[in-house]
């Protein structure tokens, strides 16, 4: 076992929001602590976030109602990923169709480009003419006309920029259509799709390194999520560290595809200032194995009949463990997916969430 911190050695963090350092309305305990120490250790302290909607000046200020001591040049929103792209592919000062929430505007002028939005007389044909292209994101006040717009501009020849493709987005009130689903409705009007800047493409992952003055190899990225932040840090070529604090759980992390698969596994974000016990695994004709400090994960037999037993110990060794032993016995053949009732079910015990 190393003495070294799981946070040494990296130039900064890329650190996902909801579920990582608040859940709605409400702080991620020991998230503010963690993150603050980081930075007071001298590390670079990125949030990223696939909700195009807020402006990252609103994004920082509702960190620091939380207790999280950050500005927006710390915070890299979907909207600023797919303004930057887009400024690269058209004239400057162009006009670009913003669909979605204030963010969406902000980031189209940040980068010297012209904001107009569906209700600005868009049907104009004087005002169409001059769309160059269409910045898509999530926005509270959506209407069925903006979809529209952004159809019939694509169609006329935009250059279409989805901010995220997030089918659904958490609410305070329960789980919400999201971006992807309102892109998708324009995908089925115009029969293709667009270029996306949010997780989990890498484009928002590399942006936030550029800002840190860092590549993608000394920065780790923070997620909850597996669709999207560990999948976007690993198309990044970055590492990551999941935290157990939000949407996927142990279920979804043992029936992870490889491309889905975090470098490091915690309970939150104090797992940044410990020491990293990784599962060591051992693969033999009867059992796959993984040992992860004091704690035994075993799958025996195969198929619908492989089972799962864990030793006692501490709680993260046990969830290291579990999840590296299914993943063995997953990439060798031994358990397929679904993965059996079995095996979900002492994976769901032993899930601290």
């Amino acid at each position: 076992m190393s003495d070294r911190a799981l946070i040494e050695g990296f130039r900064g963090l890329v650190v996902d929001l909801d579920g990582v350092v608040y859940r709605g309305p409400h702080p991620v305990p020991h998230a503010a602590d963690a993150l603050g120490a980081a930075v007071a250790d001298g590390l670079q302290v990125m949030y990223a976030t696939n909700n195009a909607g807020r402006p990252a000046d609103a994004v920082a200020q509702h960190l620091h109602e939380l207790g999280v001591r950050t500005d927006p040049e710390h915070v890299v929103t979907s909207a600023q990923a797919g303004a930057a792209l887009l400024a690269r592919q058209v004239e400057p000062g162009s006009t670009v169709l913003a669909v979605g929430g204030p963010g969406v505007a902000t980031a189209l002028r940040q980068v010297g480009l012209t904001p107009v939005s569906p209700q600005d007389r868009i049907d104009d044909p004087a005002v169409a003419g001059r769309v160059a292209a269409v910045l898509q994101g999530y926005g509270t006040e959506l209407s069925w006309s903006d979809l529209k717009e952004t159809a019939y501009a694509v169609a006329a020849g935009a250059v279409w920029m989805a901010t995220n493709v997030d089918l659904t987005i958490p609410t305070d009130r329960g789980i919400a259509p999201g971006n992807g689903s309102a892109v998708q409705a324009v995908v089925n009007a115009v029969g293709r799709d667009p270029q996306v800047a949010g997780k989990p493409h890498p484009p928002l992952y590399l942006m936030c390194a550029e800002r840190a003055g860092g590549d993608v190899t000394s920065m780790l990225a923070i997620g909850d999520r597996l669709d999207t932040d560990i999948e976007g840090a690993n198309a990044a070529g970055m590492q990551s560290l999941h935290v157990l604090t939000g949407v996927d759980g142990l279920v979804a992390l043992a029936g992870a595809d490889e491309q889905l698969r975090p470098t490091y596994l915690g309970l939150d974000l104090r797992a940044l200032r410990e020491p990293y016990v990784a599962a060591r695994v051992e693969v033999a004709a009867e059992q796959v194995t993984a040992r992860c400090g004091d704690t035994q994960a075993t799958v025996s037999g195969s198929g619908d009949e492989a089972s799962l037993a864990v030793d006692d110990g501490a709680v993260v060794e046990r969830a290291r463990a579990a999840v590296a032993a299914v993943w063995a016995a997953r990439d060798h053949g031994r358990v397929g997916i679904p993965l059996s009732s079995s095996l979900t079910a002492v994976l769901d015990a032993l899930d601290p969430r």
